[in-house]
């Protein structure tokens, strides 16, 4: 069985194992889990086979594959299979049309997914632009982008099965009359939360970019052209806002749909939340993915191709089971995801083989591999998907897909399922398995964790502390401490060049280079590839407007960009209007200083009567300069006041009042639930991070502050955890944590 990691047994025991719903007591462990689901998952091929031991042989498979991290299924999957009522899917697309009942209809069906376990994706395409006559009511339309604030709200407010937080995918065609109002809707900080959104690029749509010429906009209720738009005016705008905050993503909306594996179903408008599951509507698919890692051969740097075969030909048989076995919220989802049967079999620590095999991510020779062995996974899946359809029968609507060929009986290709591959980000099931996550590079090797009393500790790659190992290279706490300020091993004087060349972190890698290897990976995927191009702070738009523009002649299916420190603030124009000069003296005395790309930090937890309190004192050159809290799984009213309650005090600490006045300024505030935590008073959330603050730069009043051991934050986190406060890193289209596993996508 594979080792599990404290973070990972931190993950399984919150998230995953089951608990009593009276005490909430745990009442299976790590091994009881992993049965249940293989168990659950095998006991479908009774169905099929009249012999009992071989559906144990199956089930016995099965539990090997978890247990030893070589196959893991997605969440929902391993939290409800062989649990009353178990929902199995993490992906869904729902449809909505122009019409209340259509709307509002899909907002109840998003509700219960998300309370299952599921997250939802949606096209808005269908809705007719702001303003239109409404003929019911002579009123007039609010436009997708109003409703998806509706869904962003609902979403708000439901958490998913207990386990899981809601998430979403929102889709605009380019040719949509709203669409400027919706490449613009996520500039504001804090709208959308809830959404990732992608505009859906046509082909019509690019050539019009090629040739610098207009293009129309189509009202979709009129399906009448209702205005002109430059593309290339259009497109710099996508890039500007994609640069600022990072939204929006783009979709190759007719590249998806020349990759349909059954047409004539309808066209695919939609994916899932991270943008890797095309998906018909009503359609859900369940994923799971192989770890690489666990294949090349012992004291070699082959790669152990009989066992990968094998190993994909029971994954194949668990995920087709697992469609079978599956309690879908709806009969519409059940009766469409049965019509194909849509599996997507991925991956997971690819970056952990390259390592293994002394090959560095991004290079002619890692795509060439990646090209080989998502060939490889895929050609063995349709295989063993085809095997599958002799004994259970082909998918209902095999008739209709690119398998068949009505006019020629040789060149059909039985199916099982209509479509078999696809690239997932595996943030949560890759710190279960102790890997690298999906076909990312790894983000840091090393990880800085602090609980309870302040005390820290360093978590580090598996792989990386085996390369060091062969090589006799020993990993001081200070060379720990080292590589989690840095980010990356580069220049570290320690490090021989051989290792430094083999050693890649994702800020070391060009953003070409990371977007030639999602393309290499597509080539050979049935549906999609989730990826992030990661990007410095001082990437400029142009960067990204090649990003976008390669990545669509490069094949893929879609892109998203994430550029480090990159502002959540208002886009707006520049007010021209003149002003008094003093006022604007006195107000340009008083602008906080920028926040620096880097910042160092202490994370301490303190308990309230709230619940366990996280807060993070940054600083910079200066002196201390931001400080976040967070309230362990709090939300609604508390989360957003002690949020709001933290911006006022880092816009105070940079504009340089004394940190003192804000200890003063929260000390003493109570709440109705005071309570006495880690040994002193608590009166309230604000009571607790002021002692935390007080106790802080007491350490530094009392010290030289360069001699005080800090938690490090690296500059390329995108936010503090809500759970524990670390940094959260990108992954896919979604964040994890590193250091407690919280998945920002669930």
């Amino acid at each position: 069985m594979m080792q599990l990691t404290h973070t990972a047994k931190q993950v399984l025991s919150e998230r995953y194992l089951l608990k009593d719903p009276k005490t909430n007591e745990l009442i299976e462990d790590f091994d009881d889990l992993f049965e249940r689901v293989g168990n659950s998952v095998a006991n479908v091929d009774v169905e099929y086979v009249s012999d009992k031991e071989a559906v144990k042989i199956t089930s016995k498979k099965f539990i090997h594959m978890m247990k030893n991290g070589i196959f893991l299924p997605n969440s929902p999957t391993l939290m409800n299979a062989g649990t009353p009522g178990g929902q199995l899917s993490a992906c869904f697309v729902l449809p909505i049309d122009d019409s209340m009942d259509s709307i509002f209809d899909t907002l109840k069906t998003t509700a219960l997914i998300h309370k299952s376990g599921g997250g939802t994706g949606f096209s808005f395409s269908r809705l007719r632009p702001k303003n239109s006559l409404v003929g019911s009511t002579q009123g007039v339309a609010s436009g997708p982008v109003s409703f998806m604030r509706i869904y962003d709200a609902a979403t708000e407010e439901i958490k998913q099965g207990g386990k899981r937080r809601g998430a979403n995918m929102g889709i605009l065609r380019i040719d949509h009359p709203d669409i400027l109002e919706f490449i613009q809707s996520k500039q504001k900080p804090d709208v959308l939360t809830n959404f990732n959104i992608s505009v859906g690029i046509t082909k019509t749509f690019m050539i019009a970019y090629e040739n610098d010429t207009n293009y129309e906009l189509i009202n979709p209720y009129t399906h009448e052209v209702t205005n002109y738009l430059n593309a290339r005016k259009v497109f710099d705008l996508l890039v500007t806002c994609a640069w600022h905050t990072g939204d929006p993503g783009v979709i190759f909306i007719d590249s998806i749909n020349e990759y349909n594996t059954v047409p004539d179903l309808g066209d695919i408008e939609a994916t899932n939340p991270c943008g890797e599951q095309p998906l018909l509507p009503y359609e859900a698919c369940n994923l799971g993915s192989l770890n690489l890692a666990k294949f090349i051969i012992p004291g070699t740097t082959d790669i152990d191709y009989t066992n990968l075969e094998k190993t994909v030909v029971s994954a194949v048989h668990f995920l087709d089971n697992v469609i079978t076995l599956n309690n879908y919220p709806t009969e519409d989802i059940t009766e469409e995801t049965h019509k194909t049967r849509k599996i997507g079999l991925g991956i997971m620590g690819w970056a952990d083989m390259l390592m293994k095999m002394g090959i560095r991510y991004g290079t002619r020779k890692s795509i060439l591999l990646a090209e080989e062995i998502m060939q490889f996974i895929t050609d063995k899946g349709i295989e063993a998907s085809s095997k599958l359809a002799e004994i259970r029968g082909t998918f209902p609507s095999y008739e209709l897909s690119i398998f068949y060929d009505k006019d020629n009986d040789d060149n059909c290709i039985p199916m099982r399922n209509a479509t078999v591959t696809t690239i997932a980000p595996t943030g949560t099931l890759s710190i279960i398995a102790n890997c690298s996550s999906g076909i990312e590079p790894v983000f840091n090797f090393v990880y800085t964790k602090t609980i309870l009393d302040n005390q820290t500790f360093h978590i580090v790659h598996p792989v990386f502390s085996e390369l060091l190992e062969q090589h006799n290279i020993e990993l001081t706490n200070e060379r720990k401490q080292e590589v989690a300020e840095k980010g990356s091993v580069q220049d570290c004087d320690w490090l021989n060049d051989e290792l430094k060349h083999i050693l890649v972190t994702a800020f070391d890698i060009s953003p070409k280079d990371h977007l030639d290897m999602q393309a290499a990976f597509q080539k050979h995927t049935h549906n999609a590839v989730s990826k992030t191009i990661n990007l410095p702070e001082d990437a400029t738009e142009d960067d990204i407007r090649k990003i976008y523009l390669h990545s669509y002649y490069a094949g893929t299916k879609g892109v998203t960009v994430f550029r480090y420190g990159c502002k959540k603030g208002v886009l707006a124009l520049k007010n021209k209007n003149k002003k008094d000069d003093k006022v604007e003296e006195h107000k340009t005395l008083r602008k906080p200083r920028k926040r620096p790309a880097i910042t160092n930090g202490t994370t301490q937890r303190i308990a309230t009567g709230c619940g366990n309190l996280y807060v993070t004192l940054n600083n910079d050159d200066i002196g201390f300069c931001e400080v976040f809290a967070s309230m362990g799984k709090s939300g609604g009213c508390a989360a957003s006041q002690l949020e709001a309650c933290m911006r006022m005090a880092s816009l105070a600490l940079r504009v340089g009042i004394d940190p003192h006045v804000i200890v003063d300024q929260l000390s003493g505030i109570r709440c109705p639930t005071p309570t006495f935590g880690t040994g002193k008073m608590v009166y309230s959330c604000a009571d607790g991070v002021s002692k935390i603050i007080g106790e802080m730069i007491s350490v530094v009043d009392d010290n030289n502050p360069e001699d005080v051991e800090t938690h490090k934050n690296h500059t390329h986190f995108i936010r503090p955890c809500p759970e524990c406060g670390a940094g959260m890193e990108s992954d896919g289209n979604c964040a994890v944590c590193r250091s407690c596993g919280y998945n920002l996508c669930g």
